[in-house]
């Protein structure tokens, strides 16, 4: 067989309707849309689910359940942290360089499935479940989140508008 013997399979290329060329060719005048309405006009598109204009079925449907409008995490188990060294720093932008996630810009929560062989990891992430937390400190290792850390910022500007407000009622006593 060579380059020049190689044709389609048959029926696999047609040659396409060409509608509106006179009233000899069978499609001509209307151009087969018909006479006059919606269908007929240019720019007419129908969508998924149009019905002529009236309510959709699935608006007109009862609604049962929830959808879930969360965080879509990158999951991480502890089981593909044993690909670093030893007393390595584990961030987002070290597990993309790995290939371990996709995208640095996503939310990172660390799982705890797996066995990890590696002592001494700093692991950033976003979120980590309990069991995960156990494995990495039980490995001599320490696991920041990021909610953690913006819980601890809270809670410290909570205690110094505190503080601040114990201040301003202290200094209106004495007065």
């Amino acid at each position: 067989m060579k380059l020049n013997d190689l044709k389609p399979a048959p029926g696999s290329k047609k040659t396409r309707k060409r509608v509106g060329r006179g009233l000899g060719s069978g499609r001509g005048k209307t151009a087969g849309r018909g006479q006059k309405g919606q269908k007929s006009r240019s720019g007419f598109s129908q969508g998924a689910g149009w019905e002529g204009g009236r309510s959709r079925l699935v608006m007109r449907l009862p609604k049962r359940g929830f959808t879930r409008i969360g965080v879509q995490f990158q999951l991480v188990n502890v089981r593909d942290l044993n690909v670093f060294d030893e007393g390595a720093t584990v961030d987002p932008t070290t597990l993309r360089a790995l290939g371990i996630i996709r995208h640095v810009d996503r939310p990172v929560k660390l799982l705890g499935d797996g066995e990890l062989e590696v002592r001494g990891l700093q692991v950033s992430v976003d979120a980590c479940s309990g069991s995960a937390r156990a494995i990495v400190t039980a490995a001599g290792g320490a696991v920041e989140t990021a909610t953690a850390a913006a819980d601890d910022a809270a809670d410290e500007g909570a205690a110094a508008a505190q503080e601040t407000a114990d201040d301003a009622v202290s200094g209106e006593e004495t007065t």
